[in-house]
């Protein structure tokens, strides 16, 4: 498969594609011509590269898995640490975009919206006190 027919299988642009080339994740045949020749199984590995990708494993997780995917005397307790530890960076993250959403809610309701100068959205980025009103 010539890079637009892997790009249609794997569902990933052809920049990302090369990208994967470049970083080692893919490796596919080069024709005479010098044009890369991708195999079924490059386009299986791409597709499981977006599918991870898509789930937020970084581009080092996604390595990992990958090797993890290609050995098949794996323990699937490798693979369990390796998503266990991305979702607890999820919980994380969800916890901080919680606590960012409730100071934000508290903000825009101290806020009068209107054609005074005084606003506590703006108080609070300077690192001043939250004007109440």
């Amino acid at each position: 498969m010539n890079i637009g027919d892997v790009s249609r299988v794997s569902g990933l642009p052809t920049k990302t594609i090369r990208y994967y080339e470049d970083i080692g994740l893919v490796n596919p045949a080069r024709g005479a011509n010098g044009y890369r020749d991708f195999s079924e199984q490059d386009g299986h590995k791409l597709a499981f590269l977006g599918r991870s990708r898509s789930l937020g494993f970084s581009i080092e997780e996604c390595r990992t898995l990958l090797s993890l995917y290609e050995d098949r005397d794996r323990a699937s307790a490798d693979v369990k640490d390796v998503a266990a530890r991305h979702l607890e960076r999820i919980a994380q993250k969800i916890e901080e975009l919680e606590a960012m959403k409730s100071t934000l809610e508290t903000l825009v309701t101290r806020c009068h919206g209107d054609d005074r100068p005084d606003c506590p959205i703006l108080n609070d980025l300077a690192g001043g006190e939250v004007v109440t009103a």
